[in-house]
């Protein structure tokens, strides 16, 4: 290959990279919509959270291990006729964001069940003499205190969404994931790939330090 269709390749990647930027970006959000209000039902039903239900725990756990158990690859198969009803069609950024929340939902749980668990008791001991209900207590007690780890459990979030984008390239996702397999592999551009893979660890490298340098300002402000 001569090096203008070597250049019109990897002028791909620009468009690439935003592919999976967006695709990231918003299917953490998502994630954090669905798995939020999951792993703070998950703290208070505990049998040390703030109002404990060995019923209702078991079962949502259970459901969470179980969607946390599947590899992405086979979760986005057969969530495709999801995303075609949803967005009208399973190929593409837009279509990917389905699985890709749904991945990510009981993996932000876990995080926001673990954060908000390690908080210190004498705390929540004090909000409780004070009167205050449940929710007060999870909106201005639980959340403000486990913020740095939740800043750090969502960087690690974004990350995992970061290498499943790549892995929903294999089946039309779209990206960083589908140039490398596309261009790369199937038309054995090894330099397509490895630019891929590059501008990918250069994705998760600026999330890990935004994510550290928010959470240690985080508790340094305390």
């Amino acid at each position: 290959m001569d090096k203008e269709k070597l250049f019109a390749l990897l002028s791909l990647l620009p468009q690439a990279t935003a592919d999976t930027v967006y695709m990231t970006l918003a299917s953490a959000l998502f994630a954090c919509i669905l798995g939020f209000p999951l792993g703070a039902f998950l703290y208070c039903t505990s049998p040390a959270g703030l109002s404990p239900r060995t019923l209702p725990y078991n079962a949502l756990s259970r459901i969470v291990n179980l969607f946390r158990s599947l590899p992405f690859i086979i979760l986005m198969i057969l969530l495709i006729p999801l995303s075609r009803f949803i967005i009208g069609t399973s190929i593409g950024p837009t279509a990917v964001i389905i699985p890709l929340s749904i991945a990510a939902a009981p993996f932000v749980a876990r995080i926001v069940e673990a954060a908000l668990s390690e908080v210190d008791g004498g705390v929540l001991v004090a909000a409780k003499a004070m009167g205050s209900t449940n929710m007060q207590i999870i909106r201005k007690v639980l959340i403000p205190e486990a913020l740095p780890a939740l800043v750090s459990g969502l960087a690690l979030t974004i990350i995992n969404l970061i290498g499943y984008s790549a892995m929903a390239g294999a089946i039309g996702g779209g990206g960083l994931g589908d140039l490398a397999i596309r261009y790369g592999y199937y038309r054995f551009r090894t330099d397509v790939t490895i630019a891929a893979v590059i501008i990918i660890l250069i994705l998760v490298e600026i999330v890990q330090l935004t994510g550290t340098a928010v959470s240690r300002s985080l508790l340094s402000k305390r």
